[in-house]
């Protein structure tokens, strides 16, 4: 595309952007989102401008140009912007797709030699994909941080310290074990013994659904973890199920204290501790 042609688009703006209005307005998908057309003409032409003010006849076919990044930075606002007024990734793809046809029919009624517009046109598809696809992406960029940082926030609530007495502390783990919670799961539990300073740690997997192998490897190194801090460590929860399971794959947890209830591991580490728990009986009243 040439300097000519560009400046062309730039003195046709307003017919460019009337052309583009009209068309969305007749198209199927435009709808309820908007508050009113006013809001579609101003949103239209905001893109529009900065579109004709960022292209040029050399970055038009390198997306990488420095020139272009606040365009881009544009369409990623825009496409936030538009999913919080309610618009899908797809809405806000065809919206900007639809800029493509307003363009070459400028271009049509501008450009005589055919070849050039053939040539000319190819370039002003190309580009505008390219920008439709990146306000796609980057909703699913947004899509995916959001889900990432729930994920870690999940990670966190489910893998709760609770002290439980003076040198005792307890975490239950619910769901599966696999080695990116292990990690979450050792890192917790070894920050709780040192902030808590305590001596016993129980971990109890009754809310684990099944333990394989690779869940058995990872208590075996939590546990060797726990005990290089100096402390002792109770898994809780071993179910008839878990028991057999562990049996009939080889596993070897005699190493380790293990307890079928949270009660009994609790009950186990208050002996250790020399900690009785014993009711009280109650005064007897005078009146």
């Amino acid at each position: 595309m040439t300097s000519n042609i560009i400046a062309d688009l730039q003195s046709k703006r307003n017919i460019i952007l009337e052309n583009w209005i009209a068309q969305r307005e007749l198209a199927e998908d435009f709808g309820g989102n908007f508050n009113s057309t006013d809001d579609l003409k101003t949103q239209s032409a905001e893109l529009l401008d900065i579109l004709l003010q960022t292209i040029t006849s050399q970055n038009i076919n390198d997306l990488y140009s420095s020139d272009l990044e606040p365009l881009f930075d544009y369409i990623g606002g825009l496409t936030v912007s538009r999913a919080k007024q309610g618009f899908s990734p797809r809405e806000t793809a065809v919206y900007i797709f639809s800029l493509k046809d307003a363009l070459l029919k400028v271009l049509g009624e501008t450009i005589s030699d055919n070849r050039e517009l053939y040539t000319t046109t190819l370039e002003v598809s190309k580009f505008i994909d390219n920008i439709g696809i990146t306000s796609f992406e980057t909703f699913i960029r947004g899509r995916e941080e959001v889900i990432l940082s729930q994920s870690d926030e999940m990670a966190e609530l489910s893998t709760p310290v609770i002290k439980v007495w003076d040198g005792i502390i307890a975490m239950p783990i619910i769901g599966t074990l696999d080695s990116a919670r292990t990690q979450v799961v050792m890192e917790n539990l070894l920050q709780g013994i040192v902030d808590n300073e305590s001596s016993i740690a129980i971990l109890d997997i009754s809310g684990v659904p099944a333990v394989d192998s690779l869940v058995a490897q990872h208590l075996i190194k939590t546990v060797s973890a726990i005990r290089l801090l100096g402390a002792d460590c109770i898994i809780s929860g071993i179910r008839p199920e878990i028991a057999q399971t562990v049996v009939h794959l080889g596993i070897d947890l005699s190493k380790m204290v293990t307890k079928a209830t949270l009660a009994s591991a609790l009950k186990y580490a208050f002996a250790a501790l020399q900690l009785e728990v014993r009711r009280v009986a109650k005064e007897k009243s005078n009146l």
